[in-house]
């Protein structure tokens, strides 16, 4: 990335003088904001800010206006694209401390959230309403994190993704407006919706300090299940044939028979080191029975081996911390690795070439890989396991997942369903809906954001 002059003194002390010891300049604090899960090289910001409320947030970003430094948002520090890096230096904006429910409507299943709040902190906070919040990428990622990059996981099959579980948004804007997005009812055909241009925005356009989402009534049963196959297609295809069919699949997980390995030895397990199929089903407790003897069926047909079942709230929990664990589980797969973490979404009907195919380039290449995905709506993802020292490793990973988009986007696929462009498809961008439609999102950036100062770099070039 390109040098940048450093922060001016005057600059530093404005923030100074509001925030105090809330704005660091140490190495360590800067370091540990210059990296996420990505393979990019650290880039460290300038200074670090550590807000507390909506106020503070208005008063920095104005400070970050007046002497054009850039800005750059900070939840969990999950992300696998290079969201959170600040490849301009600059200002990291941390929000974490901002981490209140501020209203629960139960009756009406919406609730409204600070930034810094984690979807595991408003589960709990809805325990004794009788409802959830069921959009669960991997990591325990904030809302602010998961608006911005319009976040999904395991039950986006059948609750939808963050696109569908935002109501209204309280978003700073670049010159330090305020402005709200919507209201709480569930639908509005009142002008353009800017919810969902602020949902999946990455940082670009503004910092997201309260959420209003969905929450949903906890189903009367619960059943969880796994079930081993014979191969990937017979897996795929039993996907398919219960997603045509209209099974409501609360949750549908493919996981290959490398990342059973790292699953078995990071969770201990001891499932079958085959391919695997992880099923939720929520409803009525008839209505689950009949969901189940279906998928039963159908597995059976494909030559699924008999499900293992979680019938339990602990066994449960068990089994699905098994699975979103196994990010963590593969890089025990060869200890002191880094991950190229890729993703991409399909048509449903498209599913089983693609994943088949990508399995067989991984296989030629030779590349340690396991590939797990959100198979029930078209999703899934590759991680890539190499020596961040060699080149060639990363080169032959990043060449996989070129191959491995291509091959999406010619399905009529997208080149991401769930991480996001950030600093590492961008060309994938313009790939996928070409130069035009790219310049139109430039032209909204430009009108919102002139001096581009709201993590700049990511998206696309400015």
């Amino acid at each position: 990335m390109s040098s940048h002059p450093p922060l001016p003194p005057e600059f530093l002390a404005s923030l100074t003088a509001l925030l105090g010891d809330r704005l660091s300049t140490s190495a360590a604090v800067r370091e540990h904001h210059g990296r996420d899960e990505s393979i990019f090289q650290a880039m460290p910001p300038d200074a670090v800010a550590f807000v507390r409320n909506t106020a503070e947030v208005v008063a920095t970003v104005k400070m970050c206006q007046q002497y054009r430094v850039p800005i750059v948002p900070y939840g969990a520090g999950s992300s696998l694209e290079g969201h959170t890096l600040a490849a301009r230096g600059g200002l990291t904006l941390n929000l974490q401390q901002m981490d209140q429910v501020l209203t629960i409507h139960d009756q009406d299943q919406t609730a409204t959230v600070q930034p810094g709040v984690t979807r595991k902190a408003l589960n709990a906070a809805l325990r004794d309403t009788g409802l959830f919040f069921p959009v669960d990428p991997g990591a325990d990622a904030s809302f602010g994190g998961m608006c911005a990059t319009r976040a999904s996981g395991t039950n986006a099959v059948r609750y939808g993704t963050m696109r569908e579980n935002v109501l209204n948004l309280t978003v700073v804007t670049a010159d330090g407006e305020v402005i709200t997005t919507g209201r709480r009812a569930k639908k509005s055909a009142a002008g353009y919706d800017l919810t969902r241009l602020f949902v999946g925005s990455e940082g670009t356009l503004g910092v997201v300090v309260e959420a209003t989402v969905r929450t949903y009534p906890l189903p009367e049963s619960i059943l969880a299940a796994v079930c081993a196959f014979p191969d990937i297609n017979t897996a795929v295809q039993a996907v398919v044939q219960s997603i045509q069919l209209g099974v409501p699949l609360a949750r549908c997980e493919f996981v290959d028979s490398v990342a059973i390995r790292a699953i078995n030895a990071y969770s201990k397990t001891g499932l079958p080191e085959q391919p695997h199929l992880f099923f939720e089903f929520h409803g009525s407790a008839s209505g689950v029975r009949e969901q189940v003897e279906l998928v039963q069926e159908i597995c059976n047909e494909g030559g699924g081996a008999q499900f293992q079942w979680a019938r339990t709230p602990e066994e449960r929990t068990k089994l699905w911390e098994a699975r979103h664990n196994t990010y963590f589980a593969a890089l025990q797969l060869r200890p002191g690795c880094r991950s190229v973490v890729t993703d991409v979404c399909v048509p449903i009907s498209q599913l089983a070439e693609c994943v088949n195919d990508t399995a067989r380039d991984l296989q030629q290449s030779g590349m340690l890989a396991p590939i797990v995905g959100h198979v029930g709506d078209g999703n899934f993802h590759v991680q890539m396991l190499v020596d961040a020292a060699s080149h060639a490793e990363v080169e032959a990973a990043e060449q996989l997942n070129a191959r491995l988009v291509a091959r999406a986007l010619a399905m009529d696929g997208t080149c991401t369903g769930e991480h996001g462009v950030g600093l590492h498809k961008q060309g994938f961008l313009i790939d996928e809906l070409g130069s035009a439609s790219v310049n139109v999102m430039r032209q909204i950036k430009h009108a919102m954001d002139p001096h581009n100062i709201m993590n700049p770099g990511k998206i696309f070039a400015f």
